[in-house]
């Protein structure tokens, strides 16, 4: 189905996934789609300066999965072509909950486990192979442009950070998707608007990263082993299979990690010291005598955040906010990108609908999606006594069940798949709510369960 003509230009500032998704989205009702990017992503190899979190281990969850299909059909296949591994989230990743593996279901639900550059790669290259998108790297975003009476936003000032100059450059429709550092909420206030108000999480994350050569077979066919962090088991891991490499073995990717300031070393010594300590002892093993391809690399993530645009009762015309500027949530739960592509899908479906998106219309839209992947945040990571935060009856309540919920899902099929759809954004949290839900919940996690077994990597 395509869109009406919208407009002439719309402007997009930032060129990471979240810029990439809207111009993708734009480009079916607008002229003429220009991105911006301070960094020159064309020319990047590897990881971006501007996106230090794609050196880590990825995945894209089963909504995120099911909505970058639609944004870009047959990107799926075209990554698998490519030697991303694919497969079934509940059969063909090995999730370790509290030292304990969920059992193995076909769920129907598509992990695209590819690393975040190789996905940035192809959505870049489907975006920039539409005839009306141009990418304008280099350039930094230096202030918005108004109307006169500041009612309507109608351009940006660019700054060329090769040629020094400064210029206008006008647009029907701005879509602001810088990433976290935004810095729209000082422009809004300089333009006389009431910023939004934040809502965080001080989490205290921080991951560290090496990539190995291993042998081919390790896991089977299986994809990754994936250990969640759980009050109980604060140290979580993802080893996850990158690609074959061409003079043998396959490229794995092991990434450590924690809240509250309890990060892996960096020091290969500490690193592995540190992961001997996650409860998949075969991970280490698996580890400890491979050969790594790169040095270790850290990443800090002190806060989830969200900016509650929606709420704000005064905004200009002519502006739009999607993806990390938006929301930045815990990113141990793979959310972002899901979020961005749902995000995106909801701009196109009001550009189809005829006319410009109207900022109130598009948040409003945009804000439920945010809070389904906003309240897995906060029930898990509220569930840690040390993060602060306000736990009012309904949040202890729910991260008490959810504890629940992990140790009922090691013994049952059925709970394991429901909290697999849950925490892959297919399903709301109400899912895990019903009266049968409830019961087979409170009933399966009285039992202790199976812990994964030494032979189990090698299966």
């Amino acid at each position: 189905m395509g869109s009406v003509h919208v407009g002439e230009r719309a402007l997009v500032l930032g060129g990471s996934i979240a810029g990439l998704f809207a111009g993708q989205a734009l480009a079916e009702a607008y002229r003429e789609v220009v991105v911006v990017d301070r960094d020159r992503p064309t020319a990047a190899t590897g990881t971006r300066r501007a996106t230090p979190q794609a050196f880590h281990a990825h995945a894209l969850l089963a909504r995120g999965q099911r909505a970058i299909e639609d944004l870009f059909p047959g990107i799926t296949q075209e990554c698998q072509a490519a030697g991303v591994p694919t497969g079934d989230v509940g059969a063909d990743l090995r999730w370790v909950i509290n030292g304990r593996r969920l059992p193995p279901m076909r769920t129907g639900l598509v992990c695209l486990a590819t690393p975040r550059t190789v996905l940035e790669q192809h959505v870049r290259a489907r975006v920039l192979a539409l005839p009306n998108v141009t990418l304008r790297e280099g350039h930094e975003v230096q202030e918005l442009v108004t109307t006169p009476d500041g009612r309507r936003v109608t351009g940006a000032r660019l700054f060329d950070l090769v040629g020094g100059e400064s210029r206008v450059l006008p647009a029907d429709l701005v879509v602001e998707a810088t990433g976290r550092g935004s810095r729209l909420p000082l422009w809004l206030a300089g333009l006389g608007y009431r910023p939004p108000a934040e809502e965080r999480i001080k989490i205290g994350l921080g991951y560290a990263t090496r990539h190995y050569r291993l042998p081919l077979g390790l896991l089977g066919t299986d994809l990754a082993y994936i250990v969640a962090q759980t009050p109980s088991h604060p140290r979580g891991a993802v080893l996850a299979r990158e690609r074959a490499l061409p003079d043998g073995g396959e490229r794995y990717v092991l990434s450590l990690n924690a809240h509250l300031g309890d990060h892996p070393p960096t020091d290969p010594d500490g690193f592995l010291a540190y992961a001997r300590t996650v409860p998949v002892p075969e991970i280490y093993e698996a580890v400890r005598g491979a050969e790594p391809l790169d040095e270790i690399r850290s990443y800090r993530f002190p806060s989830s955040l969200w900016r509650h645009y929606e709420r704000l009762t005064r905004f200009p015309d002519g502006l739009l906010v999607m993806g990390d500027a938006l929301a930045s949530p815990n990113p141990v739960y793979a959310q972002g990108n899901t979020i961005t592509a749902v995000e995106a899908l909801v701009l196109r479906g009001q550009l189809r609908r005829g006319g410009e998106p109207r900022p109130v219309e598009f948040f409003a839209e945009a804000a439920p999606i945010v809070r389904a992947a906003w309240d897995v945040n906060v029930f898990g990571d509220l569930a840690y006594p040390g993060i602060p935060g306000r736990r009012t009856p309904k949040t202890r309540l729910a991260s008490a069940y959810l504890s629940h919920v992990h140790r009922a899902a090691v013994h049952d099929p059925a709970v394991a798949e429901s909290f697999l759809r849950v925490a892959g954004l297919i399903d709301g949290p109400q899912a895990l709510l019903g009266p049968r839900m409830v019961a087979r919940v409170l009933r399966r996690s009285r039992r202790p369960g199976p812990r994964p077994t030494p032979a189990a990597i090698h299966s």
